[in-house]
């Protein structure tokens, strides 16, 4: 009996809104959430009748998006869904090649075959790569608000839900970031974990700063200050801050780049997700390299709950991460999926069933297609 190979695969285009019309990018680019973004979907079937499935980053336009994935297709046509590392490294070649695609075009394949691997063993797809626990705290992030009343609401109706922590999203303005993040830290009291992550809104004079008072809030940690290729920037802020940096999670070259951020002390903290850096293999690639140097290894947010859904598997499988990270409100990424995650106590709880272990909602999907490639 001959091994199953991938011979079809469907790229989906969707719009996030109900209208079906491509956003205004100047105004989307705030982020000021209120509205489901844009996302892709890539369906792979095996020779042998067996499908996987993953949603993929849409962008600020699904149609621009699906144009790039549609770049990795015919590299996966006649792949076994089995050789995820082969796939991988093969795939090194075939995009230096004059393809160049961006960083979230090849992570949905590398999703979906997981999907495939999973369901034909019977098993979820965590279970495969190893489990490390059943359950992952769960800390959420705000959108870009507008000051400190709108942030520390939403940080007491996190607490309320017993979440293990809240991350801001800063408006990007010095002195009323400071102001955030001390009315926060206020609201919620010293005992409740708390992030900040203002999105390369800094200059390193202006990072070094905010540090330093986020310090004597007791923030967690301080998340992409600078851009992540600011590698002297980065690494000057590290040397002189308490408050650990995180970074990475917009890199090229996944685990390679990874390693050469901890190995040069650019970061204390590394980033890495199944939609922007290269999918589920590559993460727990990261994972492990960061793991060897004694660093953690913090899954950053996919964006949509159908995502998020899939990097559960990863989180539940690394042991040098400490939580789970989603987007809130809820309202506007909770979609595409009739499955949902489990979240009890403040922690979400390992998926029950085979694959990736999402029930899409074809419905939905369907009628938020706008082209199929």
């Amino acid at each position: 009996m001959s091994a199953p190979v991938i011979t079809n695969i469907e790229i989906r285009a969707c719009r996030g809104g109900d209208t079906l019309n491509s956003r205004d990018a100047v105004t989307a680019v705030q982020l000021p959430g209120g509205s489901r973004p844009d996302f892709t979907v890539v369906t792979m079937t095996t020779s042998d009748g067996v499908t996987g499935t993953s949603f993929g980053f849409g962008a600020l336009d699904a149609k621009a998006a699906a144009a790039a994935l549609s770049q990795v297709k015919p590299f996966f046509i006649g792949r076994s869904p089995f050789d995820a590392a082969k796939n991988m490294k093969e795939f090194e070649l075939f995009d230096r090649r004059w393809n160049h695609v961006p960083i979230y075009a090849y992570a949905p394949f590398d999703n979906a075959a997981w999907d495939i691997v999973g369901k034909m063993a019977h098993q979820p797809v965590y279970k495969l790569l190893g489990a490390a626990r059943e359950k992952v705290p769960l800390y959420v992030s705000s959108m870009f608000l507008s000051g400190p009343a709108e942030y520390v609401e939403q940080a007491m109706q996190v607490k309320a839900k017993g979440y293990k922590g809240y991350k801001l999203h800063p408006p990007g303005e010095v002195s009323l970031d400071i102001a955030c993040y001390r009315a926060v830290r206020e609201a919620v009291g010293d005992d409740f974990t708390l992030m900040a992550d203002p999105v390369i809104a800094y200059t390193y004079e202006q990072a070094l700063k905010v540090g330093r008072e986020l310090e004597k809030l007791n923030y967690r940690w301080l998340e992409e200050p600078l851009l992540d290729v600011n590698f002297n920037g980065l690494r000057k802020l590290r040397e002189k801050l308490d408050i650990p940096i995180c970074g990475t999670e917009v890199l090229a070259g996944a685990h390679y780049s990874t390693a050469h951020c901890i190995a040069e002390g650019i970061v204390d903290i590394v980033r890495t997700d199944v939609s922007w850096r290269g999918g589920i293999t590559a993460v727990m690639k990261t994972a492990h390299v960061a793991e060897a140097f004694g660093v953690q290894c913090e899954l950053h947010t996919t964006i949509y709950h159908a995502m998020e859904q899939i990097q559960l598997h990863p989180s539940l499988a690394i042991v040098n991460c400490e939580f789970f990270e989603t987007l809130f409100p809820f309202d506007d990424f909770e979609f595409g999926t009739k499955s949902k995650l489990n979240i009890q106590d403040g922690y979400v709880m390992a998926p029950v069933g085979e694959g990736l272990c999402i029930d899409y909602d074809w419905d939905f999907i369907d009628a938020h297609t706008v082209a199929t490639l």
